[in-house]
């Protein structure tokens, strides 16, 4: 019943609270959170009966809304995510192939979509604006991990990414484009380690095998085994190389409630903050382990769904929410509305509220489920065994791992996916607002303009935001070492390649050159977006003079000389 239900939550917190390290975390302030929507997200169709229904984002949103919680988040809408972004992670024929491929030309690529896993005889089909529904839910979660690493917020919420599936070169389990990965490597950028947790039904495949063999990122992944798609997630898949004992794996049987998935959540959980120590973290909140799921077969309700976001949150770091699956749409729009509120610290009512897909959430119109009496396969013994050998096996990292000083590459993006029309030499920031503190560069094309050419339509007061904005300088953590020619670092750690079944991506592994003029040769998955010159930093006497020029031309445009 609800109420039992709301007990044992309630016992699981109030023990969490007295043993748990994050009970020390918890937040005392009021939680920065940002939103990502876009209206189109929802209007994308995978076909009459297929189980992926986008629809869900629409009334995710409109619900949301009509319980007024997006009076309490900075909303914005996304950018698409542009090609070379894309192919940070993924192959540039996969990519190439998904840009072009519709269903007006499906028949002429035959050995493509067999090559790529796509087509009507697989899980992922070609439907039209496939490409474009990529751009939009990967850019949201690229722009959400962003915001986490500027610090403007604490939490980023976009709700129609979580695609897990997706591999480097191909498409799976409804997924094409794997944001996840996208996103976490947006925030290796920024943060030595990176925690992914996953609460979908199924295992978070797609992320686990990006990163198995590096130590910046774990995975974390509480999902059904077994005869159930996609078949791996075993108990004992822990990692391999440098990331050996960084992949761990919770595999449930049938009918998991809302007491047993928190008495291995929460524990697990608690180990691996401990022993990790992220700087952010990425949850995947898929909706199919929901009870009354098409495809799932868990028995967890929204309010033990919940309790897990909201114990993750309660650890004070930088966290990045996302949707995944769930194929009751009715419940998917319940769900991450609910745990909306619980990120936003705010109670709504059982009672939908009134909004255009009121109709939807009958006969009860209420926001919360009741367990089923379906049976729970998954005995007391076994889950103590399984959490105690996960346990074990976080054990036996003696540390958090060690991070090198690095140069951070700039945040950009091109506005448009018109390569022909596209200046490569030209480098669009996402955020003009907020520079980049390695953006030191000096070329022909760059478009940091000089003062005095970006002055002259400037205010005093501006002119001299301007010149403290160029004179910033970096972070440096003390009795860091300086790499040779540059003293622009950040904490990064050097990473590797991780390689797994045909799949690899780098870590990144940011260069910083060993001359002014020279780029390193070092792999990294963004060395395309390191300068290749550093602007060396004006002196007080040429930062003066140019603001008295820029003056002078002022004055003199006024009086009409």
């Amino acid at each position: 019943s609800s109420s039992s239900s709301s007990s044992v939550i309630a016992a699981f917190s109030q023990s969490a609270g007295a043993a748990d390290p994050s009970a020390a975390l918890m937040k005392t302030q009021k939680t920065r959170v940002c939103y990502f929507y876009d209206s189109l997200m929802g209007t994308y169709y995978y076909g009459p009966e297929h189980p992926m229904k986008p629809h869900r984002l629409r009334m995710t949103h409109s619900l949301l809304s009509s319980y007024q919680l997006y009076k309490k988040m900075h909303v914005y809408r996304p950018h698409p995510a542009h090609y070379k972004e894309i192919t940070q992670f993924h192959g540039e024929d996969y990519t190439d192939f998904l840009r072009r491929i519709s269903p007006e030309n499906e028949k002429d690529f035959q050995l493509q979509l067999q090559k790529f896993n796509l087509g009507m005889y697989t899980d992922c089909p070609i439907f039209s604006g496939l490409y474009n529904f990529c751009q939009m839910y990967t850019g949201a979660s690229i722009d959400g991990a962003q915001k986490l690493n500027n610090g403007q917020f604490d939490v980023a919420i976009n709700w129609s990414g979580g695609l897990h599936h997706a591999k480097k070169s191909s498409a799976s389990g409804f997924c094409y484009v794997n944001d996840i990965v996208l996103a976490i490597l947006e925030l290796l950028k920024y943060h030595a380690r990176v925690l992914y947790i996953d609460i979908d039904i199924h295992h978070g495949d797609g992320v686990e095998e990006a990163f198995y063999t590096t130590d910046r990122v774990m995975t974390v992944s509480f999902h059904k085994y077994g005869d159930f798609f996609p078949g791996s997630g075993a108990l004992g898949d822990i990692g391999d190389q440098k990331g050996k004992h960084y992949s761990v794996n919770f595999p449930l049987e049938d009918g998991i409630d809302d007491k047993g998935y928190l008495s291995v959540f929460k524990p697990v959980i608690a180990k691996v903050m401990e022993m990790f120590q992220p700087g952010a973290i990425v949850l995947q909140c898929g909706a199919d382990s929901l009870t009354g799921d098409r495809l799932g077969c868990f028995n967890v309700t929204l309010k033990g769904h919940g309790e897990c976001v909201n114990y993750v949150k309660s650890f004070n770091v930088p966290l990045l929410i996302l949707g995944g699956g769930g194929y009751n749409i009715r419940n998917v729009s319940r769900c991450w509305t609910y745990e909306t509120s619980v990120i936003l610290d705010t109670k709504i009512s059982n009672a939908i509220p009134f909004d255009e897909f009121f109709s939807y959430y009958g006969p009860s119109f209420t926001l919360h489920l009741q367990e089923s009496d379906m049976e729970n396969r998954n005995s007391r013994d076994v889950l103590e065994k399984s959490k105690q050998k996960v346990l074990e096996n976080l054990s036996y990292l003696q540390h958090a791992p060690s991070v090198q000083m690095h140069r951070v590459p700039p945040d950009y993006f091109v506005d448009s996916d018109n390569e022909d029309e596209e200046n490569p030499d030209i480098r669009f920031t996402r955020d003009m607002k907020r520079s980049h503190d390695a953006e030191f560069y000096d070329d022909d094309n760059d478009q940091d303009q000089d003062i005095t050419s970006v002055q002259t339509n400037m205010s005093e007061d501006e002119s001299v935001k301007v010149i403290k904005d160029k004179k910033r300088k970096p972070v440096v953590k003390a009795g860091a070492p300086e790499s040779p020619a540059s003293g622009t670092l950040s904490p990064l750690s050097a990473g590797g390649v991780s390689t797994f079944a045909g799949s690899s991506i780098n870590v990144p592994q940011i260069p910083t050159p060993a001359t002014p003029d020279v780029e390193s040769d070092s792999a990294s998955a963004y060395s395309s977006s390191v300068p290749s010159k550093v602007r060396e930093e004006p002196s007080e006497s040429e930062t003066a003079s140019s603001q008295r020029k820029s003056m002078e031309i002022v004055a003199k445009k006024e009086s009409g000389i």
